[in-house]
């Protein structure tokens, strides 16, 4: 006989005690993907620092005492210096705050989750990680893009796009990612978008090769728009879209699964 689940609520109570700043991943747009652990954070906090892409939904939630600090701005605006993001952390923390960094998708994955936390430990503050919902995955998948597919495609490949394959900056090697024959999920890569797809059809990959980009992904405003990556550039540009976006370039993307019906 199966035993009858148990629907007890989950109380979590105070996931940090005061001084301590609770970096918490967001869902990428939707505050439906935060966490349960995530969300009872934001409604403990003295202090809730935040950007434009963290589900700004979930602050209803925080107490109406609470101190809401917006520190994002629109790409390519004036933003709010890393740094200053994290004094702030800091500072709030010190005084005996508990302090939560909210931000959309996963702190760790392009997210400035690590250095938020390397200067609160040098600065002898505590910190708690509430992981996030990556919108690598996420967004492509919301809109019934599969980022692998049994025989299509065996593994992924997630890479930062927000500097051109030719800055001295750039750490990947895109005749490596090629040959990787993976799905190729590119985040913050709109800027550099038409410099990466050339260098990736220079490296080696098919012109033709099924691309996409999905824009403002779980939004009402959502965009969804495919092209050869050889034209995804154009396409881009003929459309106005702009980020938040993700790229997806892979043979998983013609597989037109479709969106998933509605929950």
């Amino acid at each position: 006989m199966t035993a009858e689940p148990d629907l007890t609520p989950l109380v979590l109570g105070d996931p940090a005690p005061p001084g301590t700043v609770v970096l918490v991943g967001g869902g990428p747009g939707d505050p439906g993907l935060v966490t349960v652990r995530g969300l009872a954070a934001v409604q403990a906090a003295d202090v809730v620092v935040y950007d434009r892409l963290a589900p700004t939904a979930v602050l209803a939630y925080a107490r109406p005492d609470a101190t809401l600090l917006d520190v994002g701005k629109a790409p390519t605006r004036h933003r709010t210096p890393q740094d200053h993001i994290n004094a702030l952390l800091v500072e709030h923390a010190l005084a005996g705050r508990r302090v939560v960094r909210l931000k959309g998708g996963d702190n760790f994955v392009f997210g400035r989750g690590g250095e938020e936390w390397q200067a609160c430990a040098a600065a002898g503050v505590p910190v708690v990680v509430v992981p996030g919902v990556t919108s690598a995955i996420a967004v492509p998948g919301s809109v019934g893009i599969p980022v692998t597919h049994r025989n299509v495609v065996q593994g992924f490949t997630v890479v930062s796009g927000h500097v051109s394959p030719d800055d001295p900056a750039s750490t990947l090697d895109y005749a490596g990612l090629v040959r990787s024959r993976t799905t190729l999920v590119i985040l913050m890569g709109m800027t550099q978008l038409r410099a990466i797809c050339e260098r990736l059809i220079a490296e080696g990959m098919p012109p033709q090769t099924p691309a996409a980009v999905v824009a403002n992904g779980f939004a009402p405003d959502c965009v969804v728009l495919r092209a050869p990556v050889a034209e995804l550039a154009d396409a881009v540009v003929a459309a106005q879209i702009g980020p938040p976006a993700v790229v997806v370039i892979g043979d998983v993307v013609a597989l037109d699964l479709g969106a998933p019906a509605p929950s």
